[in-house]
Protein backbone atom coordinates (compact mmCIF):
# COMPACT_ATOMS: atom_id res chain seq x y z
CA UNK A 1 0.00 0.00 0.00
CA UNK A 2 1.46 3.62 -0.87
CA UNK A 3 0.15 7.29 0.06
CA UNK A 4 1.32 9.85 -2.44
CA UNK A 5 1.34 13.33 -0.92
CA UNK A 6 1.66 16.12 -3.22
CA UNK A 7 2.51 19.72 -2.09
CA UNK A 8 0.40 18.80 1.70
CA UNK A 9 1.97 20.78 4.28
CA UNK A 10 0.69 17.55 6.56
CA UNK A 11 2.77 14.63 4.87
CA UNK A 12 5.37 13.03 6.22
CA UNK A 13 9.17 13.74 5.88
CA UNK A 14 10.96 11.90 2.97
CA UNK A 15 13.91 9.50 4.44
CA UNK A 16 14.52 8.01 1.02
CA UNK A 17 15.09 8.88 -2.82
CA UNK A 18 15.33 5.90 -5.49
CA UNK A 19 15.79 7.10 -8.82
CA UNK A 20 12.84 5.69 -11.16
CA UNK A 21 11.61 5.86 -14.45
CA UNK A 22 8.16 6.45 -16.26
CA UNK A 23 7.55 6.09 -19.97
CA UNK A 24 5.47 7.39 -22.60
CA UNK A 25 4.56 4.85 -24.97
CA UNK A 26 2.45 5.82 -27.78
CA UNK A 27 0.94 3.33 -30.79
CA UNK A 28 0.35 3.87 -34.24
CA UNK A 29 -3.05 5.27 -33.65
CA UNK A 30 -1.82 8.00 -30.62
CA UNK A 31 -3.21 5.91 -28.43
CA UNK A 32 -1.16 6.06 -24.46
CA UNK A 33 0.08 3.36 -22.89
CA UNK A 34 -1.03 3.07 -19.26
CA UNK A 35 -1.52 0.98 -16.16
CA UNK A 36 -4.25 1.01 -13.18
CA UNK A 37 -2.19 0.52 -10.50
CA UNK A 38 -2.09 -2.09 -7.63
CA UNK A 39 -0.20 0.11 -4.88
CA UNK A 40 -2.21 3.40 -4.70
CA UNK A 41 -5.43 2.47 -7.41
CA UNK A 42 -4.67 5.21 -9.88
CA UNK A 43 -3.75 5.03 -13.31
CA UNK A 44 -0.68 5.74 -14.11
CA UNK A 45 2.51 5.59 -16.96
CA UNK A 46 4.25 2.33 -16.97
CA UNK A 47 7.69 2.72 -14.95
CA UNK A 48 9.74 1.73 -11.75
CA UNK A 49 12.99 2.08 -9.90
CA UNK A 50 16.54 1.98 -11.21
CA UNK A 51 18.25 -1.35 -10.32
CA UNK A 52 22.25 -1.82 -9.41
CA UNK A 53 23.66 -2.90 -13.00
CA UNK A 54 21.28 -1.59 -15.28
CA UNK A 55 21.72 1.49 -17.54
CA UNK A 56 18.55 3.82 -17.29
CA UNK A 57 16.91 3.06 -20.69
CA UNK A 58 17.67 -1.04 -19.83
CA UNK A 59 15.19 0.23 -16.59
CA UNK A 60 12.57 1.87 -18.79
CA UNK A 61 12.34 -1.61 -20.99
CA UNK A 62 11.90 -3.80 -17.94
CA UNK A 63 9.40 -1.80 -16.04
CA UNK A 64 7.65 -1.67 -18.95
CA UNK A 65 7.34 -5.19 -20.06
CA UNK A 66 7.31 -6.15 -16.58
CA UNK A 67 4.18 -3.84 -15.98
CA UNK A 68 2.57 -4.29 -19.20
CA UNK A 69 3.78 -7.03 -21.47
CA UNK A 70 4.99 -4.46 -24.32
CA UNK A 71 8.48 -4.94 -25.07
CA UNK A 72 9.41 -1.19 -25.96
CA UNK A 73 12.42 0.86 -27.49
CA UNK A 74 13.60 4.30 -25.81
CA UNK A 75 13.89 7.01 -28.03
CA UNK A 76 13.97 10.19 -26.32
CA UNK A 77 14.07 12.21 -22.59
CA UNK A 78 10.38 13.99 -21.44
CA UNK A 79 11.64 15.65 -18.05
CA UNK A 80 12.93 14.93 -14.74
CA UNK A 81 10.61 15.36 -11.54
CA UNK A 82 12.01 15.88 -8.44
CA UNK A 83 9.46 18.07 -6.82
CA UNK A 84 10.71 17.56 -2.92
CA UNK A 85 6.54 18.22 -2.06
CA UNK A 86 5.44 14.64 -3.53
CA UNK A 87 6.49 12.29 -1.25
CA UNK A 88 5.20 8.58 -1.31
CA UNK A 89 5.02 6.89 2.22
CA UNK A 90 4.82 3.06 2.41
CA UNK A 91 3.64 0.35 4.74
CA UNK A 92 7.30 -0.50 5.46
CA UNK A 93 7.94 2.93 6.65
CA UNK A 94 10.02 4.40 3.95
CA UNK A 95 8.79 8.08 2.82
CA UNK A 96 9.96 8.60 -0.77
CA UNK A 97 10.56 11.57 -2.24
CA UNK A 98 10.04 11.74 -5.86
CA UNK A 99 13.10 11.20 -8.07
CA UNK A 100 11.59 10.42 -11.29
CA UNK A 101 12.87 10.72 -15.05
CA UNK A 102 10.38 10.05 -18.06
CA UNK A 103 11.43 8.68 -21.35
CA UNK A 104 9.25 8.47 -24.49
CA UNK A 105 9.55 4.84 -26.03
CA UNK A 106 8.67 3.02 -29.03
CA UNK A 107 6.15 -0.27 -28.77
CA UNK A 108 8.58 -3.07 -30.53
CA UNK A 109 6.08 -5.93 -29.32
CA UNK A 110 4.47 -8.26 -26.79
CA UNK A 111 1.07 -8.42 -25.65
CA UNK A 112 -0.61 -6.56 -23.12
CA UNK A 113 -1.03 -8.40 -19.83
CA UNK A 114 -1.43 -7.35 -15.97
CA UNK A 115 1.71 -7.52 -13.36
CA UNK A 116 1.48 -7.39 -9.32
CA UNK A 117 1.85 -3.66 -10.23
CA UNK A 118 -0.64 -3.27 -12.41
CA UNK A 119 -4.38 -4.50 -12.04
CA UNK A 120 -5.38 -3.21 -15.53
CA UNK A 121 -3.07 -2.16 -18.26
CA UNK A 122 -4.43 -0.73 -21.49
CA UNK A 123 -4.08 1.45 -24.44
CA UNK A 124 -5.99 4.81 -23.81
CA UNK A 125 -6.80 7.57 -26.74
CA UNK A 126 -5.60 11.13 -25.15
CA UNK A 127 -9.18 12.43 -25.39
CA UNK A 128 -10.22 10.00 -22.29
CA UNK A 129 -7.70 10.53 -19.98
CA UNK A 130 -10.02 13.18 -18.35
CA UNK A 131 -12.06 10.56 -17.13
CA UNK A 132 -9.15 8.39 -15.05
CA UNK A 133 -7.64 9.12 -12.12
CA UNK A 134 -4.81 10.18 -12.61
CA UNK A 135 -2.24 11.28 -9.41
CA UNK A 136 -1.26 15.46 -10.72
CA UNK A 137 2.36 14.77 -10.77
CA UNK A 138 1.50 11.91 -13.30
CA UNK A 139 -0.49 13.72 -15.30
CA UNK A 140 1.93 16.65 -15.44
CA UNK A 141 4.22 14.14 -17.15
CA UNK A 142 1.88 12.97 -19.39
CA UNK A 143 0.73 16.42 -20.37
CA UNK A 144 4.43 16.76 -21.30
CA UNK A 145 4.85 14.01 -23.31
CA UNK A 146 1.64 14.60 -25.35
CA UNK A 147 2.92 17.79 -25.99
CA UNK A 148 6.32 16.99 -27.57
CA UNK A 149 8.73 19.77 -26.00
CA UNK A 150 11.65 20.15 -27.60
CA UNK A 151 13.40 20.34 -24.49
CA UNK A 152 13.11 18.18 -21.32
CA UNK A 153 11.02 19.84 -18.22
CA UNK A 154 13.72 20.41 -15.51
CA UNK A 155 11.82 20.74 -12.28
Amino acid sequence: MRIDYFRDPQAPLANSVVPSVVAIVRNDTGDLLLIHKTDNDLWALPGGGHDIGESISDTVVREVEEETGVRVVVDGVVGLYTDPRHVMAYDDGEVRQQFSICFRAVPMGGELRTSSESKEVRWVSPSDLDDLNVHPSMRLRIQHGLAGRAEPYVG
